[in-house]
């Protein structure tokens, strides 16, 4: 457990995966503590929060949730029974919770989302089953206490960071911003394109990085590496990093139409393992959908027997 400035702490977590860690943070409040996020839900996470939180000064009165990923929310449960305290959620987050990590047809969903994507059925049954690896170490809490962008939690605005979740939520207080996966030091944020999101997930991370801009934050606090000492100037890096990878997404478009998963490998490569493929298939979709809207690519969706086929996407004419 690392001291911050202003009273801050931030307790770093292991994963199984990369990156190897996520941070959480214990922010000081009027009746003790607020943490935000829990880490993954690892068989021994109840025992490693019981050590940190018997360090404590002071008890944990509220638990916040960023977003509804599993480095992030997965041990929630495990802390509610340890603290017995009130667990906060945005509520689009907390929908999406439901969604993916309480609903059994989930899987089914996706590895059909990931066919209509053009992943053939022999790579789609391993990409699912890399993300299935982890479900056993997500215990959510389905009795959330809602909450929106605009709002204060214990005097920390909430700002709406949509992008790398559609729901994530960030906090402001004095020039401090605890950003969760908005903003990281020395990585770019995943931003992808997966079923029941929102239509435009890299348009949205690149609204809520001018927001970040205009809010001017000092020094900001993710959830893995180190803080981010520029809020301002990496969220410039970020907006033209993702121009760039536009602008590759585009090159690698032609006449014939192309499926996400076939872009996906001149843009990240062959060289990825299934994780690492799965994640590059619903980024790379995100950007041919941004280009889609910019008018620099066009979208096709193949119509079979009267059910939807394959989508697939051409340069713009």
């Amino acid at each position: 457990m690392d001291e911050l400035p202003g009273g801050l702490l931030r307790v770093t977590m292991p994963l199984p995966m990369r990156p190897d860690h996520v941070h959480c943070y214990l922010v000081p409040v009027e009746d003790g503590y607020m943490l935000v996020d829990t880490g993954l839900g690892l068989p021994d996470a109840k025992e490693t929060w019981a050590a940190v939180l018997d360090n404590l000064d002071a008890p944990v009165v509220t638990t916040f949730l960023t977003h509804f990923h599993p480095d992030h929310l997965g041990a929630a449960a495990d802390v509610r029974a340890l603290t017995g305290a009130r667990t906060v959620q945005g509520s689009v987050d907390a929908e999406q919770t439901r969604i993916v990590w309480e609903n059994d047809a989930w899987s089914d969903r996706l590895a059909e989302w990931f066919q209509r994507n053009g992943v053939p059925e022999g790579v789609t049954e391993e990409l699912i089953g890399q993300g299935a690896r982890y479900r056993p170490f997500i215990r959510p809490v389905s009795d959330t206490e809602l909450v929106a962008d605009g709002e204060l939690l214990h005097g920390w605005a909430l700002v709406g960071a949509a992008g790398h979740a559609d729901g994530q939520l960030t906090l402001l207080k004095d020039g401090v911003l605890i950003a969760a996966d908005h903003l990281l030091a020395r990585i770019t944020p995943t931003v992808g394109l997966w079923p029941e999101s929102r239509p435009d997930p890299l348009g949205d991370y690149i609204q809520a990085l001018e927001r970040t801009i205009e809010l001017e934050p000092t020094i900001a606090y993710g959830g893995h590496g180190e803080a981010v000492t520029d809020p301002v100037g990496r969220s410039r890096e970020l907006i033209a990093h993702h121009e760039e990878r536009l602008r590759l997404a585009a090159s690698a478009l032609r006449a014939e139409p192309r499926t996400g998963y076939e872009v996906s490998y001149p843009l990240f490569g062959v060289d990825l393992g299934p994780a690492a493929r799965r994640f590059a298939v619903a980024e790379t979709l995100s950007h041919l959908e941004r280009l889609v809207r910019d008018g620099r690519a066009e979208r096709h969706d193949a119509v079979d027997g009267g059910h939807v086929g394959v989508v697939s996407y051409t340069a713009a004419q």
